[in-house]
């Protein structure tokens, strides 16, 4: 039996005016709409940005050939939306948030362990882009001499946190339409942005790279892996919750795979193309990744280019900051979910400042350091929840999601410890990525385990940990978390 408290978490709260009402509730009948292929706009807008361009230098630096490049740019980002259309399949079963759902596999109380880490992952996200949509800006204007001080900084985070902490507030309904118009802008910019560079690049110098070795081929793909696909695996369901339960698997896995895969592997196999010709251009986006690209476009360009590329930044944070506010109430937090998003609109403004006044220097350390630790307990975390789904034969019983009395419990053993499990062998098989502070820790596991040189051998930065952690924890629940959902199935039966 449920208590009041939890009981009216199932249902929507009022919302004023043309504010989404829908929380962590799951979504009544009436509300479930539209089809699969609506999947292709919010995952398409967030990850068209230009952002996915820099990604080029950060490929090239583990030392790889050209074909090389490619194929790992290709590998993690297929291979990280696949992940996230798969996770997609359970917002159409549940019809709720993805870490409400997650309370399935996890229990009631047992769920705080991945909505904390999920919960770090997006405000973090929301902190990096607002950050680079604030520095791309102030490079921009410092090139056509208009500024060189921190007045355009601090007008451009004012005007960026405000965008994206309204849309966020706004929910679903206005964050569909405003990804389908950004889509279409993001979209005309990109094709003159490669329009314009397209003479900067030089085929043999790219293809005069030296061949690297397996171990940095494996590395350059699971960076990309961890910096697109596997930071949004925790917010798929939150998307695809809206669709009518008839709607078909397969689309509800191929639009997300598609939306966000497509422009990624255009952007990225451009960017590898744009930096491996110019030392400088690859120089210059190291600690500016957006105001860096600029320095290759002609004066009458740059202002049209730095808003829609700060658009695009924008995009994929509203996803972030609705999604945040999800998980934060997911915690137990008794709020309406826009208060929920205006708090976590707080969290990235303090974070940006940071960032962007205190350690501007650092940034690509701090990025690079924040995706390796937050992606192994994230990747852990989807090992789990997609052998729970597949194994789950019956739709998630729904008020057993709101309280630890009913079908899942207040902790689910198998899944807390196999997530605790997988993050503590994957972090052991990574290392402190060059330039990140404070995480000398990483990487326990190397010398143990006799890898040639411990953390500073070529394998150790191939971060074996961060694809290890899902396969450990997906077979581990496999092998001792089905019987558990079998009970739980029988006792409904």
């Amino acid at each position: 039996m449920t208590t009041l408290d939890e009981s009216s978490a199932q249902r929507a709260p009022v919302a004023p005016g043309a504010i989404e009402a829908n929380g962590i509730n799951v979504i009544a009948e009436s509300e479930r709409k539209g089809t699969s292929a609506g999947l292709f706009w919010p995952w398409c807008a967030s990850n068209i940005s230009v952002l996915a361009v820099p990604y080029g230098a950060f490929i090239i630096s583990f030392g790889v050939s050209f074909g090389q490049a490619v194929v790992a740019g290709a590998l993690g980002v297929v291979v990280g939306f696949l992940l996230v259309g798969l996770v997609s399949i359970a917002g159409k079963r549940g019809s709720a948030p993805t870490l409400i759902l997650s309370r399935a596999p996890f229990g009631r109380y047992g769920n705080s362990l991945p909505a904390i880490v999920s919960y770090c992952l997006l405000v973090g996200w929301e902190t990096v882009l607002v950050s680079l949509s604030t520095k791309a800006v102030a490079t921009v204007f410092q090139q056509l001499g208009w500024s060189s001080g921190n007045a355009v900084k601090v007008i451009a985070f004012i005007v960026v946190a405000a965008a994206i902490v309204a849309a966020g507030v706004l929910g679903f309904d206005a964050i569909m339409r405003i990804q389908r118009w950004l889509t279409i802008a993001m979209v005309i910019v990109t094709a003159v942005y490669i329009a314009l560079t397209v003479d900067e690049i030089d085929m043999n110098k790219a293809t005069d790279l030296s061949t690297g070795s397996t171990a940095a081929l494996l590395g350059a793909a699971i960076l990309v892996l961890t910096g697109f696909g596997l930071g949004w695996v925790n917010t798929a369901a939150d998307y695809s919750r809206y669709l009518p339960r008839s709607t078909r698997t397969g689309g509800v896995v191929f639009w997300p795979t598609f939306g966000g895969s497509l422009p990624v592997l255009i952007l990225v196999g451009y960017g590898l193309l744009l930096c491996a010709s110019s030392s400088s251009l690859n120089n210059a986006v190291q600690n500016d990744p957006i105001g860096g690209l600029a320095t290759v476009l002609p004066d009458w360009f740059l202002v049209p280019f730095v808003l829609v590329s700060v658009a695009g930044l924008i995009s994929g944070a509203i996803l972030d900051l609705y999604s945040s506010g999800l998980t934060l109430l997911s915690l137990g937090l008794r709020t309406p979910r826009f208060v929920a998003a205006g708090i976590d609109g707080v969290l990235m403004i303090l974070g940006t400042i940071y960032i962007v006044w205190s350690a501007a220097d650092d940034f690509l350390g701090i990025f690079e350091g924040f995706l390796i630790t937050l992606g192994v307990p994230m990747a852990a975390w989807c090992g789990v929840f997609l052998a729970d789904l597949l194994v789950r034969r019956r739709d998630y019983d729904e008020p057993s999601l709101f309280t630890a009395r009913g079908r899942y419990g207040a902790v689910g053993w198998p899944a807390f410890l196999l997530m605790a499990l997988a993050t503590g062998i994957g972090w052991g098989l990574v290392v402190q990525p060059f330039g990140a502070k404070g995480l000398g820790w990483l990487g326990y596991l190397l010398d143990p385990l006799g890898f040639t040189d411990g953390k500073t051998g070529e394998w150790a930065f191939a971060n074996l940990g961060v694809p290890l952690a899902p396969v450990i924890a997906f077979v581990g629940y496999m092998l001792v978390g089905t019987f558990r959902v079998r009970s739980q199935e029988r006792a409904a039966a």
